[in-house]
């Protein structure tokens, strides 16, 4: 198999599978800047997020910790991702587990300004351009565009209008739940924000201890890689985390997917 083809049946193993809605009795989602950020607190699930972009040398041990546990997460790709050849790593780890999938922008475009979030930095027409580029190629692994329904935007960081203009694609925005420090995973050593894995572990089961509905309903956001920037890789502690948060005394759970 070439590397380009390897690729292609690594992408299709992740994305052809079945898409899960979070739908549940207990409660509407919960909504801000009208993206879901947690699921109903009154069931004991929480949703794993997994976004790529640049990176993914997390990958297989991402997709071997969740078939050896039978866990189910989504993942969220970038159009540059999936027409990455070096990702052809993914395709035995793949084929093994069950996930969901959705798009996030091709370009990993950041649409509204850090410090004034009402100020959108995209047009609308370019935002629709980026995002059907990206749904193009999910769609070149086979899969129907009516099968996607959720997508998680770049940075995490939006506002109301791109949730808007996202919904009249059809595509309802997710994003992750605040409280822990799992999406700061990408940060390397030598910046000035990084986190280090052990205390992102920390503060995912610190939020279980102290939130009233413990992690009930969390979309819990981590990256598939961060590049050779960051030694002490968050991947790796995944396996433990997954079985830390199972666990009958403190567990939250099921795991569930969109």
């Amino acid at each position: 198999m070439t590397p380009r083809a390897a690729a292609r049946a690594a992408a299709a193993c992740v994305l052809s599978l079945p898409l899960l809605a979070w739908q549940s009795p207990a409660g509407a989602p919960e909504r801000l800047h009208g993206g879901i950020v947690r699921g109903p607190t009154a069931e004991r699930r929480i949703a794993l997020e997994f976004t790529g972009h640049e990176f993914a040398e997390g990958g297989s041990i991402v997709l071997d910790e969740l078939a050896r546990r039978g866990v189910q997460a989504s993942f969220f790709l970038t159009g540059d991702f999936l027409r990455t050849e070096a990702f052809a790593r993914w395709s035995g780890a793949s084929s093994r587990t069950a996930t969901t999938s959705g798009p996030t922008p091709t370009r990993h475009l950041l649409y509204c300004d850090w410090e004034a979030r009402e100020k959108t930095l995209v047009t609308r027409a370019a935002f629709a351009r980026d995002l059907e580029e990206n749904l193009r190629a999910i769609e070149a692994f086979g899969v129907p565009r009516s099968r996607v329904r959720f997508w998680v935007p770049a940075y995490e960081w939006y506002n109301d209008s791109i949730a808007a203009w996202g919904a009249a694609l059809g595509l309802t925005l997710v994003n992750f739940t605040p409280g822990t420090r799992s999406t700061a995973d990408y940060t390397g050593e030598a910046d000035r924000n990084f986190v280090p894995s052990q205390r992102i572990v920390e503060s995912i089961l610190a939020r279980e201890r102290e939130d009233p509905h413990g992690l009930n309903g969390y979309l819990l956001l981590l990256h598939i890689g961060a590049g050779p920037g960051r030694a002490d890789k968050m991947h790796d502690r995944l396996g433990g985390l997954l079985d830390e948060l199972s666990r009958g005394d403190t567990g939250s759970c099921a795991w569930t997917s969109f």
